[in-house]
């Protein structure tokens, strides 16, 4: 007799429901979420063939540590389980959500998702944390400029050392206004001393990494990109063909059809939303920046004579995906002709 079990995660607890090939439950318990507590349940069970539990904060640790104990574990698509957990019970409840995951193994209608390993994840909290702190500076200098220009004093848009300097002579001997400029300056230099620590870790990471430096022999592609995109891959050998990059990454444009109806609109935006947009700033550097002769970059025009530059961008990002998706497997550089 074959054994599936469904996991329902949160944070704290996690509920485990194992069911026979008939559907018949053999074994429910609600455990602590961490892998060893996890597998020390499910061995008071029979022997599970699959042990099913969704995407979501927590898959990461879960799956290799449930891996590492022998725990023969998918993790599934969230969207398509929820439908699915949607349509079998009335009530939504964890225990319930548990056995319709375990119906799910059982029935084998799911979608499974490859899990990227830990350090790629660790990689990929870099990136975040950096693009949190830009932007973070972008608003307390916005917010400096917003005070000033009420007192008549229009700052420079250059991050020099002018900026600091005429914000601090705009706010000398007015109440309030000079706390809140220092104040706000005071952070400012808080967070790029921040950005600066992260940037000489990616840096030292990408002087690290081999992968990294062959990409970076593509015009346009710079640490940042590289980095995020060999994170965003993991394991290059999971994408069966380079092309099935650009779906992966939202850069392919979305269709739908349904009878007499085909439409094909913008394109699908799923993935890696800074990926995406890393790959969409470096097809722009290599159309407006580079100066070499590159049978991309003139591809890449043509597709914006006929159509719009924007599109072309676009079309240049799906393209260069292909190329560094081929690069990482097949381990070779950048050949411009």
């Amino acid at each position: 007799m074959e054994y599936f079990a469904g996991l329902d995660v949160s944070m704290e607890e996690t509920h485990v429901c194992v069911l026979d090939r008939d559907g018949v439950i053999t074994h429910q318990a609600k455990v602590a979420s961490t892998p060893a507590d996890i597998a020390q349940e499910l061995k008071k069970a029979p022997a599970c063939r699959r042990v099913v539990f969704e995407t979501g904060r927590m898959a990461p640790m879960l799956f290799h540590g449930l891996a590492d104990h022998g725990v023969p574990v998918v993790c599934v698509e969230s969207r398509q389980a929820y439908q699915a957990l949607k349509s079998l019970t009335t009530h939504k409840t964890d225990r319930n959500d548990a056995r319709g995951l375990a119906h799910l193994a059982r029935t084998g209608f799911f979608k499974s998702v490859h899990v990227k390993s830990l350090p790629a994840h660790a990689v990929r909290s870099l990136i975040i944390a950096r693009k949190k702190l830009v932007g973070q500076r972008v608003t307390l200098e916005n917010q400096i400029r917003g005070l000033a220009v009420v007192f008549g004093v229009r700052l420079p848009r250059a991050l020099s050392p002018a900026f600091i300097e005429q914000a601090l002579r705009s706010s000398e001997g007015i109440t309030g206004l000079s706390a809140a400029m220092r104040g706000l300056i005071g952070a400012r230099a808080a967070v790029l001393a921040a950005v600066a620590a992260i940037d000489a870790d990616i840096k030292r990471m990408v002087r690290a990494s081999e992968a990294c430096r062959r990409l970076m022999t593509i015009p346009g592609v710079g640490q940042l990109t590289a980095l995020a995109f060999t994170a965003a891959i993991d394991d290059p050998e999971r994408f069966k063909r380079s092309r099935d990059v650009g779906p992966y990454l939202g850069l392919v444009p979305r269709r739908y059809q349904s009878g007499e109806v085909d439409y094909t609109g913008s394109i699908s935006k799923c993935g890696d939303r800074r990926v995406r947009t890393l790959l969409y700033e470096a097809a722009n550097v290599m159309l407006t920046r580079c100066r070499q002769p590159l049978k991309l970059k003139a591809w890449a025009l043509a597709i914006a004579k006929r159509s719009t530059m924007r599109k072309a961008r676009i079309a240049l990002a799906r393209r260069l995906a292909i190329i560094m998706h081929a690069m990482l497997r097949q381990g070779s550089e950048f050949k411009p002709a």
